[in-house]
């Protein structure tokens, strides 16, 4: 099944017809109403009359994460406020969020590609939809419920967390089709069979799990214990939000992006050289459709590789693999990005640490976990009477981390020089999830 067949099965010749047209829109209008599109394509030498082929992207200036937040909150809108119905934000690393506007035809263009995907994964009106993504700034709750919606399924808007009551819902509702994280699902079920419930026997058929890495491993654990068919999503909050790319029944190897919506391009993270199809690198992606927050050559950090071979189903887009790494330092734990500048900014100026610590990343049973690593001072730990403050700092420190990033982390005060030292780049991370 396909929602909209004019435009996802486009023979590619005109799909990159419509691309070209809509990639010299945009790059009229940022360089017209965005200060700082103006200012980068001047600064490369670039008009957007010097744009007459696709192949012309590549005169166009990169847009970073670093130049969202320097714009921070409204810096790139492309329109004025009152045609804003709509704002997002994701997290940022000095406390400084990613704030994403919407006009309504972004959020009816969102929701139409949100759609796009629920049918992709051989659902219809008559589906019921458990929704477990998180509502509110997060772009996964709304995204999701708003495409349901679009589909005319019916949508239980459970958001994330509280799991016995989500387990209760999915036994009581029947929902046929869950949204979540694909680490989730999997405590879902393992929490399910501690309650006692038989999961292989709800009436779920289809899971669209995206918002952090997962493994084809993950993939076969999941189907098995829930007795679904798994399914890839991919999005952004800067790009539009999730319902970028999604798998389809057919071929389960690569989501087909939308690219009547999106120029997608793989660069050598390094040089940001132009990578063929194929060749695993860093995503970039151009908005080509999007009214109120338009990117130009968006580098994602996230790494992939296109597939350009037909797919059976009969779209023309063109596939990304999933996920495999970050070209930059950010963990996504349970959904939530985590920078190590955010945990930094949270325990300098804390009396009695040291600027040394570590994070390591794991994954226990089906959840991903966070442990912070920091030295205190020679002075506290020298100091047999402070056992007792250093285990109020420990539980002050969980509770700011869980304040500011907004994901539960645990807290390892420890003997000052402990921690390796770096030369050059501090190594802070150590990732033990077999992603």
């Amino acid at each position: 099944m396909i929602y909209n067949e004019e435009f996802e099965t486009l023979p590619r010749e005109v799909l990159e017809s419509l691309q070209l047209k809509r990639l010299q829109q945009v790059s009229q209008r940022v360089y017209h109403t965005v200060g700082f599109y103006r200012k980068a394509f001047d600064k490369a030498g670039v008009n957007p009359d010097d744009i007459k082929s696709l192949s012309d992207i590549r005169k166009l200036p990169f847009t970073t994460k670093q130049d969202l937040r320097d714009n921070y909150p409204f810096g790139l809108f492309a329109v004025p406020m009152s045609s804003i119905v709509r704002l997002h934000a994701s997290s940022g690393t000095t406390g400084r969020a990613i704030v994403v506007g919407y006009t309504k035809r972004d959020i009816d263009t969102w929701s139409e590609l949100m759609a796009r995907c629920f049918v992709a994964a051989g659902l219809t009106k008559n589906d019921i939809i458990h929704n477990a993504y998180g509502y509110g700034l997060f772009t996964g709750g709304l995204g999701a419920h708003y495409g349901a919606e679009k589909l005319g399924a019916s949508v239980i808007p459970m958001s994330g967390g509280n799991t016995k009551r989500q387990i209760m819902i999915l036994q009581d509702f029947g929902p046929t089709a869950i949204c979540c994280t694909p680490s989730y699902a999997l405590n879902l079920a393992e929490q399910g069979v501690a309650m006692g419930v038989e999961m292989q026997s709800l009436k779920l058929r289809v899971g669209i799990f995206g918002a952090e890495p997962w493994t084809e491993k993950m993939r076969d654990e999941i189907e098995n214990k829930l007795n679904l068919t798994a399914l890839n999503i991919y999005g952004l909050s800067e790009v539009m939000g999730p319902g970028v790319a999604m798998e389809c029944m057919e071929g389960r190897c690569g989501m087909h992006i939308f690219e009547d919506h999106f120029i997608v391009e793989v660069i050598h993270p390094e040089t940001g050289e132009l990578l063929p199809y194929g060749e695993e690198g860093e995503l970039v992606f151009t908005t080509i459709t999007k009214e109120a927050f338009p990117l130009i050559r968006f580098r994602t950090r996230d790494i992939s590789r296109l597939i350009a071979e037909p797919c059976r189903c009969g779209r023309s887009h063109i596939r990304m693999d999933r996920v495999t790494g970050r070209s930059d330092d950010m963990l996504i734990i349970r959904g939530v990005n985590v920078f190590p500048s955010q945990i930094e900014a949270v325990l300098i100026g804390v009396t009695g640490l040291e600027p040394h610590y570590q994070l390591i990343v794991d994954r226990a049973g089906t959840m991903d976990t966070l442990e912070v690593q920091v030295e205190v001072s020679e002075q506290i730990f020298a100091n047999a009477d402070e056992v007792r403050s250093l285990q109020n700092l420990e539980k002050h420190l969980i509770k700011d981390l869980k304040d500011y990033l907004g994901v539960a982390a645990k807290v390892k005060l420890i003997e000052p020089k402990t921690l390796q030292r770096f030369e050059g780049k501090a190594s802070r991370i150590i990732d033990k999830r077999k992603i």
